[in-house]
Formats: structure tokens, sequence, C-alpha cells
């Protein structure tokens, strides 16, 4: 886990308190920030700190953001982002979306999120809005039920990849794991939806099916923390909080190069042509490229994760999406009621006020 600069704040009860200053925040994976805290986080932003409270053992300790340059947003529903944007622009932070868009309506597993065409058309404006790039598309999870097949989720897929042809270029997917997510069991059994484990053989004909289907689209296809090898297919391994992509958006930014290991390289011509590009690098224009020197991956996630470090400021039983396959929530109840106790203090240190 990296150990960021320690700095101190003054918190809103004029109390001074010691606070970590991340470089890279991630908003979140533990709730869905941009859908329903967006006013919160951006007011927090302006304030120069928040609080966030450990899931494991409940201790209360404090983010500063002074030395914020980049943020990675995750979402269902990142319409309120719109609105706030502009800010960050302001303040020379970078950002891009990681942005869920499934096709569970009819079975019911999705059943807080707006309608399937609302979402995509928000899609659309944030790319209008930020550029092409940065707003990802994830297809996550891809759940086997009694109601969905592997062709009905290739038929999803599809439908959605379909209206996105133009304003994304990667797909991003992940095969629902309920066996490493007690949680995630529970609350589908609790839900009775029959849900079925992925075997290997329909890991393997999931992925060849969308090779072949992306022959159309030519996008980036990559799975979110799987073990499962299907580069064959085209398929790589992602890293959704990602330095290659923080480079390309924000490299002219030299603080964050400078944290990120990064020397930005200019191509140099002479009587024989131009010095050729290492193969390692990352092109940035016809003049440019850049050369990472150090490994950014964050040690403290999971094996198959290939994130680089970031601070994510989110809470765990927070979001009242509701989906039946949640793993941040141990249950909707709770996720309800932290949700209210936010409505009585929609400003305060923390999400749950």
């Amino acid at each position: 886990m990296a150990q960021w600069q320690k700095t101190t704040i003054k918190r809103d009860n004029g109390e001074i308190a010691e606070a970590q200053a991340p470089v890279i925040i991630s908003a979140s994976r533990s709730t869905d920030i941009p859908a329903f805290y967006a006013d919160w986080f951006f007011h927090r932003l302006k304030e120069g700190y928040s609080a966030w409270t450990n899931p494991f053992n409940g201790v209360k300790s404090y983010v500063s953001y002074e030395n914020c340059r980049f943020i990675v947003f995750w979402s269902k529903n990142p319409e309120q982002l719109l609105k706030h944007l502009d800010y960050l622009r302001e303040r020379n932070i970078g950002c891009y979306i990681q942005y869920t868009l499934n096709d569970y309506v009819s079975e019911g597993l999705e059943k807080g999120v707006p309608s399937l065409a609302y979402r995509i058309d928000t899609f659309k404006r944030l790319v209008d809005k930020l550029g092409k790039g940065r707003v990802i598309w994830r297809f996550d999870p891809l759940i086997l039920t009694d109601q969905i097949s592997l062709d009905d989720l290739i038929g999803k897929v599809e439908h959605i990849g379909d209206q996105l042809f133009g304003y994304t270029e990667k797909l991003v997917f992940s095969y629902a794991d309920i066996a490493l997510y007690k949680k995630v069991k529970s609350n589908l059994e609790k839900s009775h939806i029959h849900y079925r484990v992925w075997s290997m053989p329909e890991m393997e004909e999931l992925a060849r099916m969308l090779a072949e289907l992306n022959q159309k689209w030519h996008y980036q296809l990559a799975t979110c923390g799987e073990e499962i090898d299907i580069e064959k297919y085209g398929i790589k391994h992602n890293r959704c909080v990602d330095d290659d992509l923080m480079i390309r958006f924000a490299y002219q930014d030299k603080v964050l190069m400078d944290f990120l290991g990064v020397e930005i390289k200019t191509v140099e011509n002479s009587l024989f042509g131009s010095e050729p590009i290492p193969e390692n690098a990352i092109k940035l224009s016809e003049t440019q490229y850049a050369i990472k020197r150090k490994d950014n991956r964050d040690k403290g996630q999971r094996q198959f994760c290939g994130c680089i470090v970031s601070k994510d400021i989110g809470e765990y039983n927070t979001c009242p999406h509701l989906c039946e396959y949640c793993y941040a929530n141990a249950s909707k109840e709770k996720a309800i009621q932290n949700h209210r106790k936010h409505e009585l203090n929609p400003l305060g240190e923390t999400i749950i006020g």
C-alpha cells in the first residue's frame, strides 16, 4: 500500500489533524460517488480534505487533497459529474471515468439504475465533454443465472456496444466470482437469484464469442482482476487505475509525471532520419513519447489486479443502487440507512455525514 506524504489539515470544527495527501484519488471502488455523492465530493475537494473510515478496523483518518493531480471515477450513473468537470480543469486535476454500463433490466438485477437508454445517453454526453478515451465502458460483472445464458450475455454486450461505437475505445469485463465474495452469495440467495458459477470452458467460450463480436468494433478488450489467460483472443489483463492512461491524458503535468516516474522524450531528427522510438514507449504525439522508469503497481490489491497506487475515498454499505450482486453492501437495508444519514448532513467530513 502506498505511503502517501503526510500533511496537516484544519477540520470543519477548527481542530488541526494529520492527514495523508495522495496524488491519485479513486472515487470509488467502494460506492458510487458520482451517482449519489458528487456534490459531497466536490465540496470536500474545495474544502481541501475529507474523512475516511477503514472498513477493516473502523479507524477514522483524513485525506488531504492538496497534492491531488488525478482522479479515477467509478460509476453506473455518472451524470452528476457533468456539472463539476469544469472545476477539475480549473484545478488542473486530470480524470477519467470507469463507467459500468450493463443491461440487466429485464432480470431486475440493477433496480436502482436509470433506464439503459438514459445511461447510454449519459455516456455520450460525458464523452462529448471529456473527449474519447476518457470514458471507459465496463460490462461488469458478467453473470450467469437461470435467466441469463452465454448467448444472452453476448446479445446484451452487442446491443450496448453497437450504440457506443464511436464513443468508446475499450470494453472491460469480469466474470462474476460469487464464491470469492460471501456477501454477494448471501445477497443473491436472499433475493432468490438462481446464479450459476462460471466454469473455465464457459469463460473461454465467452471470450471467444466476444473476440468474434469485436471484429466489427475493434475495441480494446480487457478483463478486470481475472486469473484466466485469454490473450489468444486479443483480451488483455486490465489496469483500471492506469498510469498509461494518466500519461496519455496528463503528460504535460510534470508533478504527476515525476510521481509516476515518467520521462517525456522528444523524437530527435538527424541527417539519417528520426531515431527509433523504444518498444515500451507510450506515444504522445508525432514528436513526443513517454518512458516509465518505475513500476507503479499497487501491491496491496488483489493478486490479479493490475491497478497502480491510488487512495480510495469511498465507504462500503453506502450505495443505494442496490444491485443484487453487489460486493460493497453487506445488506440493502444498511446501504439505505447510511444514505439517509448522508442526506441529514450532505456536506460533512465523511460520506455518511
